[in-house]
């Protein structure tokens, strides 16, 4: 049976996990990430990797990395939250760990490992949208995961859909994930609570009484127990969403949008008001195919067991 190694590196923590080919988690580990030291976060991930071989075989890794990846699948050019800029990450894994390393952008394992594992396995081509902090996605076209001629294709949440509106962390102005985020839920439902009281007492409830404790998890929550502003929150969410996927839709033209992230735990609440939003706005409608959604199947292990898929020899 042939395993791989998949580590997914994250602003926070860095998980590893020997997978087989069926995309089964055999053996994990985790750490926080010194974000702040690349080499550290070299170093990290060389001991998780030297913790799993002690206990299994495997013949090779896969990272996927919170950031910005180069073509040759290399190097890591940038990243929002971690101290990489243009780190060599396949040289210096190598170099500690003596085994083949593959590199890849987060949202971009994670797709792959949903297209293998997940809803998107009995398509082609599928949209992989991730509602969290911010909107990550990853895009894969007739069987191949899309990354561009700089490796940098799929970065979803930077798709412009207001212009001149909120300032987003990449520097421009009304980024779709400045609409479709967590932060966005939360940014919404802490203004509820101060402009509107009387409509917020389930977010009011629910985290203490205080707009600044209050958590997207918390909004989920109350939505889930029947509070109607908490579902409005999500309906509004999931039209941002689905108004972004009619557009993306127009230019891929997938058969399968997924998605994943934690705010997607809010399940129909959030997937029911994007379809709904995604056929409202979709070019040609009524005279062209549209694509079907679902919700990922992977959850937090997606970046892990998409990483070591694409470190199989096959993928590589």
């Amino acid at each position: 049976m042939t395993t791989t190694v998949g580590i997914d590196i994250g602003g926070t923590k860095i998980s590893a996990g020997v997978v087989d080919e069926h995309g089964t988690i055999l053996l994990s580990e985790r750490s926080e990430t010194p974000a702040k030291e690349p080499d550290a976060i070299v170093a990290t991930a060389s001991s998780l990797v030297r913790r799993l071989r002690a206990q299994h075989d495997f013949e090779a890794v896969g990272v996927a990395c919170a950031g910005m990846v180069d073509a040759e699948r290399s190097m890591v050019r940038f990243a929002p939250n971690i101290a990489w800029r243009d780190a060599p990450m396949k040289a210096m894994l190598e170099e500690q760990i003596e085994l083949p390393v593959v590199i890849e952008n987060d949202a971009n394992a994670a797709a792959w490992g949903e297209f293998l594992y997940g809803p998107a396995r009995e398509v082609n081509d599928m949209v992989l949208i991730t509602i969290g902090t911010g909107v990550g996605g990853g895009v894969v076209f007739d069987g191949q995961l899309m990354r561009g001629a700089f490796g940098i294709a799929g970065e979803l949440g930077h798709l412009r859909v207001v212009p001149g509106g909120h300032l987003c962390g990449c520097g421009n102005r009304g980024c779709w994930e400045q609409y479709a985020s967590g932060n966005a839920l939360v940014r919404d439902g802490r203004e509820l609570m101060r402009t509107a009281p009387g409509l917020a007492a389930g977010l009011a409830e629910a985290s203490g009484g205080s707009p600044k404790k209050l958590k997207g998890p918390d909004i989920t929550k109350a939505a889930q127990s029947g509070d109607a502003a908490s579902i409005e929150l999500l309906q509004d969410l999931g039209r941002w969403i689905g108004e972004g996927a009619a557009s993306i839709a127009a230019i891929l033209d997938p058969s399968m949008f997924v998605l994943g992230g934690g705010v997607a735990e809010a399940g129909d609440l959030l997937l029911e008001p994007a379809q709904s939003a995604y056929r409202r706005n979709l070019s040609g409608r009524g005279y062209r195919p549209e694509a079907t959604w679902a919700l990922a199947h992977l959850g937090n292990d997606a970046g892990v067991i998409g990483a070591a898929a694409l470190a199989r020899p096959d993928a590589r």
